[in-house]
C-alpha cells in the first residue's frame, strides 16, 4: 500500500503511459495499468482461443470453415495427402 498520497498519484499517472510492476520482496506480484490499457485486456480475453466439440460448434463458425478457402499461393498443399498414399 502506498502511504504517500503523492507516490500515488504519480504511479498512476505513470500506468496511463505503460503498465507499472509491482513488487512484493522483489518479486513482481501484479500490474498496475490504466482503464484502457484494462479494457484491452478484457476485450481480447474474449478474443482468446476456444475450444469446442463439434455437436456444440456455434453455427456460425461451422458456416466460416465450411465456405472458407485457402489462398491460391497455397494450392500445391493440395497434392500433399495424395502423395501420401
Amino acid at each position: 500500500m502506498v502511504s504517500n498520497p503523492w507516490a500515488l498519484s504519480a504511479t498512476q499517472d505513470a500506468a496511463q503511459r505503460e503498465p507499472i510492476a509491482i513488487t512484493s520482496y522483489g518479486r513482481t506480484s501484479g500490474y498496475f495499468v490504466s482503464a484502457q490499457e484494462y479494457a484491452e485486456l478484457q476485450r481480447l480475453r474474449v478474443l482468446e482461443r476456444r475450444a469446442y466439440r463439434l455437436s456444440e460448434l456455434p453455427a456460425e463458425i461451422a458456416d466460416a470453415i465450411e465456405t472458407g478457402r485457402m489462398n491460391p499461393a497455397h494450392d500445391h498443399l493440395n497434392d500433399l495427402p495424395k502423395e501420401q498414399k
